[in-house]
């Protein structure tokens, strides 16, 4: 079996003189959850459209579950667009239910699994509901299960988390968390960077149709990282070896210790421990928020080569 679900090559697409999608390669590899970053207007809804045959590219070629999309494949595809639909006046598990037909689910099958699933998200209670009676989070639930109940092998979702609370936001994760156990390839295009470093294995972050950074959430993240440790305790920062400078950390919690080119954060670790006057209850590496890095790498464009050409 190819270990892609996606395959895109030298993707190029144009609307007139405005290049939307320039020359854009990356794989997503089968099983894992991958996140669509970028500024609004960055290419990432045009890139979805021609992964799922929307929109044809104008140059470059995209494969999706072992090759050229196809009816076949589609059927294979979970899709919820940013822009959400359902028929309002019709009672839930009818729309359900007919979705899931669409997608070759039988009647009484598709029924039966959007029961299920509307019990776990906790709409047990509203099946006969119509949708227009549902509240916003609700209905986005209902939508999410739309896009599960023909158990795709692929699923695509533009802002999975939109309009949920707390509570409802974790059903919907451990829900996506179950998918991925089972084998099922989820992208996600989203805004709200703490879920992706929560969830997402890899990344692809793009700005004016270009990749700016791409590869797994972690590595990502150590490539900005500064030779800089956080600390929380008691002692004399700015005493140890190697300590350059010392800030109060973003949060208000702890201390910012800048460290000499050269300088380990073992050999800090080290200092601390044996020193009589220091008592540490919080150690580690300076790493950067994706947030802080999207800022940074959206807001000045110097990321393109450096970034994507590491995560390749």
């Amino acid at each position: 079996m190819n270990a892609h679900a996606i395959t895109v090559q030298n993707v190029t697409k144009q609307y007139g003189d405005f290049t939307a999608v320039d020359n854009l390669s990356f794989e997503v590899w089968r099983g894992e959850i991958f996140s669509m970053l970028g500024p609004n207007g960055a290419g990432k809804t045009t890139t979805i459209r021609m992964i799922l045959d929307i929109l044809k590219p104008d140059t470059g070629a995209i494969n999706i579950l072992g090759g050229p999309i196809s009816d076949t494949t589609k059927d294979r595809i979970g899709y919820l667009p940013e822009e959400r639909g359902l028929y309002r006046n019709v009672p839930v598990i009818e729309v359900l239910t007919y979705l899931g037909s669409l997608k070759g689910v039988p009647r009484k099958e598709a029924q039966q699994r959007a029961t299920d699933f509307l019990t776990r998200v906790g709409l047990e209670e509203n099946i006969k509901s119509k949708v227009s009676e549902l509240s916003k989070g609700m209905q986005q639930k209902v939508q999410l299960i739309a896009t599960f109940l023909h158990h795709p092998d692929l699923v695509i979702i533009d802002e999975p988390f939109s309009g949920l609370d707390p509570v409802n936001t974790q059903l919907i994760k451990d829900l996506m968390y179950d998918m991925k156990d089972d084998g099922v390839t989820i992208v996600m295009s989203t805004h709200q960077m703490h879920q992706v470093e929560a969830m997402a294995d890899r990344m692809l972050m793009i700005d004016h149709g270009q990749p700016m950074l791409y590869g797994a959430v972690d590595e990502v993240r150590q490539r900005f990282a500064k030779n800089a440790i956080i600390v929380e305790g008691e002692g004399h920062w700015d005493a140890l070896r190697g300590v350059t400078s010392v800030e109060p950390n973003d949060n208000g919690r702890g201390a910012l210790l800048h460290l000499a080119d050269g300088v380990t954060p073992d050999e800090v670790m080290a200092a601390m421990a044996t020193g009589a006057d220091y008592r540490v209850r919080r150690f580690e590496l300076a790493v950067p928020s994706l947030n802080e890095i999207f800022i940074q790498v959206a807001g000045n464009g110097n990321g393109a080569a450096n970034g994507a050409a590491n995560g390749r």
